[in-house]
Order: structure tokens, then sequence, then C-alpha cells
């Protein structure tokens, strides 16, 4: 009967430790749900960590971003996403239709929007200057088709009639801004890349950028969302709505929004 009652004893001094150890492991007043999880591309990255970043300094409430090409974290995303964002309107609707569930309609909001513009070598060696320039002969595009840019230079172009000048002078075609960044910087080959402004802002060792008149520009926005199974989202509105404040979108513009 001694030996029993020691038994017991151990295994209540047991469980204690265990929740003394997990209690420990949690920040005071934060428990695991209380981490904000964001997932989206890579064009919008620079200004939702630094947003993040401020919001987290502000309220306590840790907000963790992953961004990059959809494939590189959509399967952790099902599992734990609190936040999707897009590089576009229409590249969020493709991932609603692509993944239908996972994005809580009623919650999408609409940040802000980016100008395209074009992105140049340093130092501007074939003189760009227009998309007018961009059909000169000599001159290499990349090409992203997708990712946010799909028929973003065809819409350019069309205004100004030289669809056909620009398309033949496309180099290559890729799928997202991350494999155009990689060609950008391994081959000095390529002469432009069509994209949005702000990518400017992420590549200026390696860019230099060309800004459409106003009357030629086109803009595309940014649109966010709560996941459908969050668990946390009382956090992740309060996020967004910090998105929203002029605060933020002093940061948006620094990285080139509008």
């Amino acid at each position: 009967m001694k030996k029993k009652v020691i038994f017991v004893g151990w295994i209540s001094l047991m469980l204690v430790l265990v929740g003394f150890s997990t209690e420990m492991d949690s920040k005071p007043g934060q428990t695991v749900n209380d981490v904000v999880k964001v997932y989206g591309p890579g064009g919008p990255l620079g200004p939702i960590k630094e947003v993040a970043e401020q919001f987290t300094k502000e309220t306590g409430i840790k907000v963790e971003v992953t961004a990059g090409p959809e494939e590189k974290w959509i399967d952790q995303a099902k599992q734990d996403a609190d936040i999707i964002y897009g590089g576009s309107e229409y590249m969020l609707t493709d991932f609603m239709l692509n993944h239908p569930g996972i994005i809580n309609e009623k919650s999408l909001t609409e940040l802000y929007s980016r100008a395209a513009g074009i992105l140049v070598r340093k130092g501007n060696p074939k003189n760009i200057q227009s998309l007018e320039d961009l059909t000169k002969k000599g001159v290499k595009i990349v090409d992203v088709n997708g990712a946010g840019q799909l028929g973003l230079w065809e819409d350019l172009a069309g205004r100004k009639g030289v669809i056909s000048g620009i398309s033949r002078n496309i180099a290559i075609s890729v799928k997202s801004s991350a494999e155009a960044i990689d060609l950008w910087k391994a081959n000095s080959k390529f002469d432009a890349w069509i994209t949005y402004e702000s990518w400017h802002y992420r590549l200026s060792d390696v860019t230099d950028l060309v800004q459409l008149p106003e009357e030629d520009k086109l803009y595309r926005g940014t649109p966010v969302s709560i996941t459908s199974k969050s668990e946390n989202k009382k956090k992740a509105k309060q996020f967004i709505d910090y998105l929203k404040t002029e605060e933020s979108h002093q940061v948006f513009q620094k990285w080139g929004w509008k």
C-alpha cells in the first residue's frame, strides 16, 4: 500500500513539473494561438513584414509572415494559416479557385495598389526610358507570366500599340518573380523586366527603376483575407485593421505602393 502511495506521488509531481515547464515556455499571457500566421507571395513581403514588426511592438501579439512561391508554403498554410494575402486581386481569386474553402470570402479586404514600371540594369546602359524603347533591336526582356503579373506587360503595351514589338523582344518567360530575380542576378544579358515598381525597392542594388508617365501606368491591388479555419480570428482581424491604418499605409508607400 505504501509503494502505491509513493508511485502516485511521483506521478503527481511529474505532472506538476510538466505543467510548470509548459508555462515557462510561453510568455506571460501568450499561448501558441497568439501567433498570427500569415502567408502569401514574395512581392508584398517587405511592407507586410515591416508592419508586422511594428504591430508586435505595439500590441505584444507575434505575427509570423511566410512568403514566396505558393508551392513552398501551401501545405503548411492549409494546417495553420490565419491570414492569406495576394500580390493582386486576380492572384487571390486564383488561390480561392484552386483551394476552395480556405479563404473566408466575407473577410476579404483590399489594402493598397501598386504601379507597374520597368526595371533595368544599374546605370541603364540600354537607355530605356519608355515602353517604346523596349521594342528596339537587341533589348532582351524577362517576362513573369504569373505571380500577379499575368498579362501586365500586354495591358501596358496594348495602350501604346507596341504589343508585337515587345513580344518579339521577350527573351524568356517564367512563372514567378523568384525565378526572374535568380535569372536577373545570374545573367547580365537580360536588359529589362516589366513588373511592379515595388520590386525595385527590394532589388535596388541590381536595378534602376524607369517609371512610366502617370497616364500610362497600370495599378493592381493587394488583397488580404482571414482563413476559414483560423483559431485566431480576433487577433487576425486586429492585424488586418492595423494594416489599414495611415501609419501602415506610409510603410507601404515607402516600399513603392500608392
